[in-house]
């Protein structure tokens, strides 16, 4: 039980590594081939979209093959891409291109919750997906690890020593995993797939969550960087410390917000995220770094809150097609990390300042909150609803 927790583990946070290592790259690229803001958000946000979108076919490959086969091969495939930016003289469209593959490496979450979950009781996949959800910390590493390489001489280095551990761990990790099987691992259709996200609005609900949640955490880890160099004048190595502060803290808060939903129901969590957020955005418009700092902070604590309370709930609701919708909702979760690098580089092109970013993550943070309350009535009755269903599972 606690093997395959760790292999999925380290397997997500190497992939994660791998898909953040542009963003901790780009401050670097944009000095070396004079980027604009929006050339450099495109470069940050494509391995963000391949990785959300492709989340779906490989939750449902998952449901399909299993884990241990699809795991090996995304994280060979991601493995070659950084050796390729490693060893091989780029420009800026054959790096946008090999950092677009590259983001298949996002994918993995999907593969590695389907993993983990069926190990584990209900009442305790909370905390052990929290765990697994640790691995996120391989984004922090890349980023604080890619400008300190260039302090060094080379920005390439961090990519290579990642691809050959990517190699090295999905070679292991194919030897090594083991599966439970399903009694309802079915091969359904791609038709049948899509028929199921249609006829879950359950699903579709915790998508929206998602979409603010690790969206956010996506977009603020992507493009903090960046932000942090053009609006406060940072240099690389800081602003790479800074982020990954962030990602560090949003990270460890996962685990804690996945043990606090077992104890108290994911829904009650996520009423105190959504108001987090709301608050830090406020935070994040200021240009007084330390209040900014605050907002930051701020927004890692809630948003690592509310990851692991969401994913406390997918396997709860979908217990034997937890690939499949955890496909569905982690793609959500990603795409909600592509668009506001776009809208922030764009804000700043356009205006010279962020409020068109910070004022829509605000505002989502409210239609999240309005949706939680129609769809739970309260918290005492969520909370109602979230003993029902342990007693149920322990009759």
């Amino acid at each position: 039980m606690k093997t395959q927790l760790f292999l999925s583990t380290v397997a997500f946070g190497i992939a994660f590594a791998l898909w953040g290592s542009v963003a901790g790259a780009a401050p670097l690229l944009k000095n070396l081939w004079g980027l604009k803001p929006l050339e450099t958000g495109f470069l940050v946000a494509l391995p963000v979209i391949l990785g959300s979108l492709g989340r779906i076919p490989a939750g449902f490959l998952t449901d399909r093959w299993g884990p241990r086969l699809v795991m090996s091969l995304i994280l060979g495939f991601s493995g070659l891409c950084a050796l390729a930016i490693a060893l091989f003289r780029l420009d800026y469209h054959a790096m946008l291109g090999l950092a677009m593959l590259m983001g298949v490496s996002g994918t993995t979450f999907a593969i590695g919750v389907a993993h983990v979950s069926p190990w584990y009781p209900q009442v305790r996949q909370g905390r052990a997906l929290g765990i697994f959800g640790l691995g996120n910390l391989g984004q922090s590493v890349a980023i604080f690890g890619i400008p300190f390489f260039a302090l060094l001489g080379s920005w390439k280095i961090g990519f290579l020593i990642l691809g050959l551990a990517s190699l090295i761990w999905a070679v292991i990790y194919f030897a090594k995993a083991k599966e439970r099987p399903l009694a309802s691992r079915a091969r359904r259709s791609w038709k049948e797939t899509l028929s199921f996200f249609k006829a879950s609005p359950r699903a579709l609900i915790l998508s929206l969550y998602y979409f603010l949640t690790f969206g956010g955490f996506v977009a603020m880890s992507v493009y903090l960087p960046t932000l942090l160099r053009d609006q406060f004048l940072l240099n690389p190595h800081e602003a790479g410390i800074h982020t990954a502060v962030f990602i560090l803290l949003a990270t460890l808060m996962r685990p804690l917000g996945g043990y606090v939903a077992d104890r108290a129901g994911g829904e009650r969590v996520l009423y105190f995220v959504f108001l987090g957020i709301a608050g830090a955005s406020l935070l994040l418009m200021t240009k007084e770094i330390r209040v900014f700092s605050l907002g930051a902070l701020s927004f890692a604590l809630s948003a690592g809150l509310g990851n692991g309370a969401i994913f406390k709930l997918v396997p709860q609701y979908f217990p034997n097609e937890t690939g499949t919708a955890t496909g569905l909702v982690g793609a959500a979760g990603g795409i909600g990390g592509f668009f506001p690098p776009l809208i922030m580089s764009l804000s700043l092109q356009l205006y010279g300042n962020y409020f068109l970013g910070w004022w829509g993550l605000l505002s989502f943070s409210i239609l999240c909150g309005f949706v939680l309350f129609k769809t739970t009535g309260s918290v005492k009755k969520t909370s109602y609803a979230l003993l029902t269903s342990r007693e149920e599972v322990v009759s």
